[in-house]
């Protein structure tokens, strides 16, 4: 036995050498490339926009942080912005490379991005794009390009948009558990899962109407820069005429068939420069680092831009949920500033926990009475995410902006069935009448279900009221515009759910002309914990990471969208404020 001992202790105190070292070693490599200033972006230098990381909206990178980019897997839409401004007016940088995207990022941060490039465009520099694989986001964003070139291999798809919703019915059937829902709103349809094995006509139709405004919004796009009639467009999806390289040429989606060699001979006639020279490529990643040390807004005056992203959750928050402990301090510090003139939020948010949104409503309500807030919508800003985002001054959406959708619900688990199928019975015991309210193992009770559907009927009310107070409109009008159904910016802009359509730049500008400042710099908020921090914290989530993905791999990634589509059911707490359903634009 004490051999045993001496083994245990021995393989113990390898594992935390082994760990220790570990740490110094990352340590060691994060020191060492924090020391670099970045890579030095040479003359006659193409910046290459080849975006490896989901998008976020913000990332809240400290360059002071050591570690930083070692436990980031996210790029800053904020950072991928500024860095195509910056390289403007960097006479260094003589055009702009599009090279191969398969970018993970929403509709509306890929049009941002484009409208970015349209910007550069105007200064006279160019921009190329070449591809092996077009998806049509990476399409769409690629056609801003002066000149558009695919591998004569390659694959470019252009069909038009689509989305799938899956559906559970059977799944709780077979299994004996299912999800009690109680809900408002004929347009709720985050629940029809749960209830049906089909999609309902209202349901459908929303769904039909909301792609069609977001293609049409593409289309409207990509007409003007490829010099092609939105119904040329149209027909080219419909008979799938992209389809191959050659047909994608003859239909003048793209300039030229070419071998990837061929293509750097053109970037090299763009950069006026001789056949045998070098192309001095500088990446995006890179090139975020130079441009990170460049203020574009400068002044003693601030616009304070306020970042909510992410699923809506009680509780802190953190870079990718939106808790009011997060967005509340961040809300309170920066109307205690007094450098901060005006303060924009940027909403990006399906929404969720109903009691949450109200206290961030509560919170921006208190902060336009000091300083005016204006809201600027992100990919999607619906149910909470538009609730936290109605009492503000004015709203900015997208055309491709995911918005609306007020209505509430609730889910509870019920496994009943289940316990009954395998012998299993739950005996409950209380003081009171409404002691025991609610068991898993037990069917709902109609007492216990009808205070749920108060409660739901009382948010949605509540909901109402917020809308109509900060949109200006009658309770009855803005129940028209509700019960779940979402819009796109182009369509909320007609009901009158937002002001105006634009995106992030246009909000701050905007806040600056409300308070009458010409030149001032920005201060963004909330400062989140650095990676290495939340590495630490969080050194189980690292393996529960790997788990995912060790699952993913092994599921498929249509399995595993079931898995974690039905495990995010289960985890929903409260009335739920929520995009009306799992979207997947394809």
């Amino acid at each position: 036995m004490k051999f045993l001992g001496n083994l245990l202790a021995a393989i113990l105190g390898c594992l935390i050498a082994f760990g220790v070292l570990f740490l110094m070693f990352v340590i060691f490599i994060a020191l060492l490339s924090s020391g670099e200033d970045g890579k030095t972006v040479k003359n006659n230098s193409i910046l290459e926009i080849q975006i490896q990381n989901p998008i976020e909206d913000y990332v809240g990178r400290d360059e002071a942080d050591p570690f930083v980019g070692l436990f980031q897997q996210s790029q800053g839409l904020d950072e991928i912005i500024h860095a195509i401004k910056v390289a403007e007016n960097d006479d260094k940088i003589k055009g702009i490379s599009i090279n191969n995207n398969f970018v993970i990022a929403g509709l509306s941060q890929t049009q941002t991005i484009r409208k970015a490039l349209e910007d550069f465009k105007k200064t006279g520099k160019f921009i190329y794009a070449y591809a092996d694989i077009y998806t049509q986001k990476d399409y769409y964003l690629a056609s801003v390009a002066d000149s558009l070139y695919i591998n004569e291999v390659g694959v470019l798809d252009f069909k038009g948009l689509s989305s799938e919703v899956l559906f559970y019915k059977d799944l709780q059937d077979k299994t004996g558990v299912k999800m009690e829902v109680i809900r408002h709103g004929k347009y709720k349809s985050a629940v029809e899962p749960y209830l049906a094995n089909e999609m309902s006509d209202a349901n459908r139709t929303q769904i039909k109407e909301l792609l069609s405004s977001l293609w049409n919004s593409m289309v409207d796009e990509i007409s003007v820069d490829r010099k092609l009639s939105a119904e040329n467009l149209n027909i080219i999806a419909d008979t799938l005429g992209g389809r191959t390289p050659e047909l994608a040429k003859k239909a003048a989606l793209i300039d030229d068939v070419l071998f990837y060699d061929e293509y750097e001979a053109k970037l090299k006639n763009a950069s006026k420069l001789a056949v045998n020279d070098d192309l001095n490529y500088i990446s995006l990643e890179d090139y975020i680092v130079n441009a990170n040390k460049v203020k574009l807004n400068k002044g003693t005056d601030k616009i304070a831009v306020i970042y909510a992203q992410g699923e809506i959750f009680y509780g802190e928050g953190g870079p990718t949920i939106i808790g009011q402990g997060i967005i509340n301090s961040s809300l309170q510090k920066a109307r205690e500033d007094n450098s901060v003139k005006a303060i924009v939020l940027r909403v990006n948010s399906p929404g969720g926990s109903a009691l949450t949104s109200d206290i961030i409503w509560r919170e921006v309500e208190l902060t336009k009475k000091i300083k005016p807030v204006i809201v600027s919508m992100g990919d999607v800003a619906a149910s909470g995410g538009y609730y936290i985002a109605v009492g503000a001054d004015k709203i900015f959406a997208e055309t491709t902006t995911i918005t609306g959708s007020i209505g509430v619900f609730g889910t509870i688990p019920n496994a009943s069935e289940l316990a009954g199928k395998i012998g299993i019975n739950a005996e409950q015991v209380g003081t009171n009448k409404n002691s025991v309210d609610y068991s898993l193992f037990e069917p709902m009770s109609d007492d216990f279900r009808n205070v749920v559907q108060e409660g739901v009927e009382d948010t949605y009310q509540t909901f109402l009221s917020r809308v109509s107070q900060g949109r200006n409109i009658t309770l009855a009008q803005a129940d028209s515009i509700a019960q779940g159904r979402v819009w796109s910016g182009v369509d909320a802009k007609n009901l009158g759910l937002i002001d105006e359509l634009g995106g992030l730049d246009d909000a701050i500008k905007a806040a600056a002309e409300m308070v009458n400042i010409d030149t001032y710099g920005i201060k963004n908020f909330p400062k989140y914990k650095s990676g290495f921090e939340r590495f630490m914290e969080d050194y189980g989530g690292a393996s529960s990471k790997i788990k995912q993905d060790f699952i993913k791999e092994e599921l498929g990634i249509e399995a595993y969208t079931i898995l974690k589509e039905v495990k995010s059911a289960m985890q929903q707490k409260g009335v739920q404020a929520r995009m009306p359903f799992v979207l997947s634009i394809k």
